[in-house]
């Protein structure tokens, strides 16, 4: 049975307590596990680590990413990095702290905001009558989009094949956690979760350039 409006945050989410069995634990510890967790067993993750209208956890998840897959490239690769400082590793350091604070918050939320356009069109229903199935919340997505990036931890070497294999993976774990959180169908979440990984996983990481090289292109 579908419905046309989208479930509100405010009132399907309960607020995560001390002990609560949803939600992922916080600290360093918490986000090494949540990584752990996301790539063995990411359908479980997807339905205890995602709590409406609890975007925190999920930023700084994606925030470590970024800065983790910005320090590998500009360690493999110091002809990337722009004379910013005196030497190439005081550089380094400025660009990999401005993509954890600045770079992966916009990045995490432009992809998002994609996402759920893209989970609005595939909402769509004609059929007896025009309307919108039932789906998660904007939040909800954020962390979706989030996790679902785990696997470009390891993408930083500028080792096309590698980077590839990790957006192929992070693409799966988005398809995978849109359509254990919004319960959408394998078409519907295709249509959802194709576009925010080309752009959040397959320009945000370099994935398509990686292609490109591979390709010869």
């Amino acid at each position: 049975m579908t419905r046309s409006t989208e479930r509100s945050d405010a009132t399907t989410a309960p607020t995560p307590t001390p002990g609560s069995p949803r939600g992922r634990a916080r600290g360093p510890r918490g986000i090494a596990r949540a990584w752990v967790t996301v790539l063995t067993g990411p359908r479980r993750f997807f339905e205890r680590g995602v709590v409406p209208g609890d975007q925190a956890p999920g930023l700084t998840f994606a925030a470590v990413i970024a800065g983790t897959f910005t320090l590998g490239w500009t360690a493999t690769e110091p002809a990337v990095v722009p004379g910013i400082a005196e030497s190439v590793a005081l550089s380094a350091v400025v660009v990999v702290l401005i993509v954890t604070a600045l770079g992966a918050p916009v990045g995490l939320h432009l992809t998002a905001a994609l996402a759920t356009l893209s989970l609005l069109v595939a909402s769509v229903e004609t059929t007896p009558s025009f309307r919108l199935r039932d789906r998660g919340g904007v939040s909800e997505t954020v962390q979706v989009v989030a996790y679902a990036s785990a696997p470009m931890a390891l993408a930083g070497p500028a080792i096309p094949s590698l980077r590839i294999a990790c957006g192929a993976y992070a693409t799966l774990l988005l398809l995978i956690g849109l359509h254990t959180v919004h319960e959408t169908t394998p078409l519907r979440t295709l249509v959802a979760g194709v576009p925010p990984a080309l752009v959040g996983y397959g320009v945000g990481y370099r994935v398509v350039a990686a292609v490109r090289t591979v390709l010869g292109a």
